[in-house]
């Protein structure tokens, strides 16, 4: 008797194993108890469970459980796993636990305590875990970590696609990398091409740089990404905003797209467009389509607009070393405007210069030249260099001309306010004397090498000859109008910014 209750026991296996097989393609697979040394006992005070003990291994359609002991529902087609659980889906997925809860019918797996998934290189570690077997998708909602070659995950909730190996993060996401830490809402991360990408409120902080943004995608591999709503790129000294960010750090290139912003909080610029990109090995960036540049505070600030503007930056202290403009450039301050053909801008001694038929206007007074070099310091005007075929033009209140021409000339400034005009080379007059009641007392016509004018309230005071000047005052009478006009004059108040969007007026 004792010899027939040992061959059933192990009978009974196989024959459970025959009847899962036979009942194959009729819409639902049994579990099946595979042949082995384990240890079967059936309880009907169990609703006919049967216990498994001695380290049983079962299959479901396509996968294995093993385990120390289970408890089999075979009229609900449910198994309950204890102790040393595993989960073998396929030659690369695995998964662990202390207990299983798997459902043949749905084909459901519920595990909890100390539970892993181990895919290839990927290893998920978590309290509690649902595996659907049918959408092959791995998913807990207490709390889980996800170790990926040198990346490391936490997050609150997640779902892993073992298929396409995509996994879906949501809440207090954290990811720890040797170049940087990223915190986030939600987040995609594809552990095959190790690209991440961003799906609601990101901070990525690097080793030289900050990134905060609410969509887009980071190539581990490449290290290319891409940032865009509400996106920032805080490198050093700048900030870096627009609709769209790139950028490569293995090849430290930037690019940005629509309302960008580039900010060096050091040397208080603001760079502004719709397109820029920046090299931060190089230390340069460029920025194009409606460019302008805010550089000063706000009681004196300069606005300048020219088609595309270039800053350089030192390498070492990441701050902003030159500013270059180019093409139809025109700039704003409230006690000085100008306009010209492009123009550069030093940082380190505060000094614009300007080429290519430069004009600049000062309260009254209109200056062109071949070149125009304005150096500044402690935010003031300090003087104004004129080169080749330098010309002033002052227009009083009665709408005359008051015109000093000359080969070179140095403005000096005091307060902003010019005081002195210093001629050097071919210097000429065309200056009206009035009264102060404005009537006029005669016309200054003069030639000579080099002179001096002295400017008070706007208005030449007085003019020292330093050689022998050829000229005097004349009666206006005795003055025709044609001579009243210097050679190369020209009156261009219409081109004069009124306002700083004005430097974005168009002109032939």
């Amino acid at each position: 008797m004792l010899s027939l209750l040992k061959v059933t026991r192990r009978l009974i296996p196989l024959l459970l194993l025959a009847c899962s097989l036979s009942l194959m393609g009729q819409g639902t697979y049994r579990i099946q108890i595979m042949p082995g040394a384990a240890e079967m006992r059936y309880s009907k005070n169990l609703n006919d469970a049967i216990r498994f003990i001695g380290n049983p291994v079962f299959y479901h359609d396509g996968a294995y459980l093993y385990c120390d002991s289970a408890w089999l529902l075979e009229e609900n087609n449910t198994i309950d796993c204890y102790g040393k659980v595993r989960i073998k889906s396929s030659d690369t997925l695995n998964l662990y636990g202390k207990f299983l809860h798997y459902d043949g019918n749905t084909k459901m797996a519920y595990l909890r305590d100390q539970v892993r998934l181990v895919d290839n290189q990927t290893t998920l570690t978590t309290n509690e875990m649902i595996f659907d077997r049918n959408t092959k998708v791995a998913s807990y909602e207490s709390n889980g970590k996800i170790v990926n070659k040198d990346n490391t995950l936490t997050s609150r909730r997640g779902y892993y696609h073992t298929d396409t190996k995509q996994m879906y993060f949501k809440d207090d996401v954290v990811v720890k990398n040797p170049d940087y830490k990223m915190n986030a809402d939600t987040m995609l991360y594809n552990t095959q091409s190790r690209v991440t990408y961003f799906l609601g409120p990101t901070i990525i902080k690097g080793k030289d740089n900050y990134i905060y943004c609410e969509n887009g995608e980071y190539s581990r591999v490449t290290g290319r990404s891409r940032f865009s709503q509400n996106a920032l790129l805080v490198d050093d000294n700048r900030r870096l905003t627009g609709d769209s960010l790139y950028y490569d750090s293995k090849a430290k290139y930037g690019k940005a797209i629509s309302n960008v912003v580039l900010t060096d909080t050091v040397q208080d610029v603001i760079l502004k467009g719709n397109f820029a990109e920046y090299w931060r090995g190089k230390g340069e960036a460029y920025i194009t389509n409606m460019a302008y540049a805010i550089l000063g505070d706000k009681k004196d600030t300069l606005y300048l607009h020219a088609d595309t503007l270039k800053a350089t930056f030192d390498t070492a202290k990441q701050e902003t070393r030159d500013l270059y403009a180019y093409y139809h450039t025109r700039f704003f301050r409230k006690d000085l405007q100008g306009e010209c053909d492009s123009l550069y801008y030093s940082f380190s001694d505060s000094t614009i210069t300007m080429y290519h038929s430069p004009v600049i206007w000062s309260e009254k007074n209109q200056m062109t030249a071949d070149t125009i070099r304005i150096i500044t310091g402690k935010k003031s005007i300090k003087e104004m260099r004129l080169s080749n075929t330098a010309f002033i033009v002052n227009k009083d209140s009665t709408g005359t001309f008051n015109q000093v021409k000359g080969k070179n000339m140095v403005g000096v400034f005091e307060n902003n306010h010019l005081i002195r005009i210093d001629v050097d080379g071919n210097a000429e007059t065309v200056y009206y004397i009035r009264e102060d009641n404005k009537e006029m007392i005669g016309i200054n016509k003069a030639k000579g090498s080099r002179m001096r004018l002295y400017v008070e309230d706007n208005k030449i005071n007085r003019i020292t000859y330093l050689d022998k000047p050829d000229g005097n005052m004349f009666p206006e009478a005795d003055v025709p109008a044609d001579q009243r006009i210097l050679k190369g004059f020209k009156w261009m108040v219409e081109r004069r910014p009124a306002s700083w969007p004005d430097i974005f007026k168009i002109f032939k």
